[in-house]
């Protein structure tokens, strides 16, 4: 795969380490095959929705390490999904919403929608399309499969079989913009008192797809929220609120609370439904191990932008999006990408670079960070595409 020019000695680093992973799992890898995988979430797994449905278009050079042009996802390549689809021997996911070019949906679809919270939305969102409108469009996207296979096999290509349903991978990633967005008009105690209710919301959701005969659930927990440009940029102006990383505490403190409650929900959730398979995957400790020891796995800068305006430490302006031009004090400015994308774990401020989310990937399929822990019995081999 021809790809934009970057670093070969740093591209190295990473491969190396991967490299590592992939042999020491191959002798145990059994079979480990879903016929479908249904996504739900926000931007850190968005393959095309929020572009398909009008409300922005993704210019360069979003897209340029992988795609070689924007692909409707918020990252320069590939997202965590596309790299667990690809170890999984399965194709990358369509967006719901993405009707042009004929998309097929025979092995999966992919509900997320950047933006998009647990909560329902209100007037201020940034997306309509709340977990529980994605699990109402899941609920349309079954209904009609199963009219149109009762028509006989001539859409049979495009679209999941009956049982795909049941034996089909549920995944997860959703619930970070719930937290990052109530800090704009909330205190810390107020944000976390208010999870519980977000969780209520997600368990509700959960619920009527396991009524709709889905066994299969893979959860992401989220991230560490201070750690992000953007949210460094409004919230940690002063330094008594950033931790030792440079990191908002208050962010990670409630992100940290979520994901504790979260993993209680994954358990009672096991136990409440025995035939089904529930797999909470850390994702926080990922992303905080690859911010706080950064070099070691080949990157130069955690925290700032590679695609950005302002320069060090941030290279991040909220008011000039990534690849966007704006006039500032009378003089026109562009947020440009970095030179070698494999230098920053973050690309926009928001979102990670297709290197880190490469690194985050190796270390899920790894079993180490998943309760249950599946590191006995790894069942992926992730392919290194270059």
């Amino acid at each position: 795969m021809t790809i934009f020019p970057i670093s070969v000695t740093r591209i190295a680093i990473h491969i190396v380490l991967l490299f590592a992973l992939v042999v020491a799992a191959a002798a145990a890898a059994p079979d480990f095959n879903y016929p479908a995988v249904f996504n739900f979430g926000d931007s850190n797994s968005d393959t095309g929705a929020r572009v398909a449905a009008g409300f922005e278009s993704i210019g360069p050079p979003y897209g340029q390490t992988f795609f070689l042009k924007p692909a409707g996802r918020f990252c320069d390549g590939r997202l965590v999904i596309d790299f667990l689809l690809d170890a999984m021997d399965m194709p990358f996911l369509n967006a719901y919403l993405d009707a042009v070019g004929a998309p097929s949906f025979q092995k999966g679809c992919n509900f997320a929608v950047a933006g998009s919270t647990i909560l329902p939305a209100t007037a201020s969102s940034v997306s309509p399309f709340s977990f529980g409108i994605q699990v109402s469009q899941f609920l349309r996207f079954k209904d009609r499969v199963l009219q149109l296979l009762a028509k006989g096999n001539k859409f049979k290509k495009y679209i999941p079989q009956v049982d795909f349903f049941s034996q089909g991978l549920y995944m997860f990633d959703i619930g970070q913009n719930d937290l990052a967005g109530a800090f704009y008009s909330k205190t810390e105690d107020q944000v976390i008192a208010s999870i519980p209710v977000i969780l209520l919301e997600f368990e509700t959701g959960l619920k009527k797809l396991y009524d709709q005969g889905a066994r299969k659930f893979w959860i992401h927990n989220t991230g560490p929220l201070g750690c992000l440009a953007q949210n460094i940029a409004a919230f940690g102006k002063t330094p008594s609120k950033l931790d030792e990383l440079g990191c908002v505490g208050s962010h990670n403190r409630a992100a940290k609370l979520f994901n504790l409650q979260l993993h209680a929900l994954c358990t009672k959730l096991q136990g409440n439904y025995a035939d089904a398979s529930i797999t909470y995957v850390d994702i926080y400790s990922i992303k905080h191990d690859l911010i706080a020891n950064f070099s070691r796995y080949g990157f130069e800068d955690p925290l700032a932008a590679c695609c950005g305006y302002g320069g060090p430490p941030l290279n991040y302006d909220s008011r000039i999006p990534c690849g966007q031009t704006k006039t500032l004090n009378g003089s026109s400015v562009t947020a440009l990408g970095c030179n070698d994308t494999t230098e920053y774990v973050n690309w926009d401020g928001i979102h990670y670079t297709e290197a880190a989310n490469l690194h985050i990937s190796s270390q899920i399929l790894t079993g180490k960070y998943s309760d249950p822990p599946f590191s006995d019995m790894m069942p992926f081999l992730l392919k290194l595409e270059f």
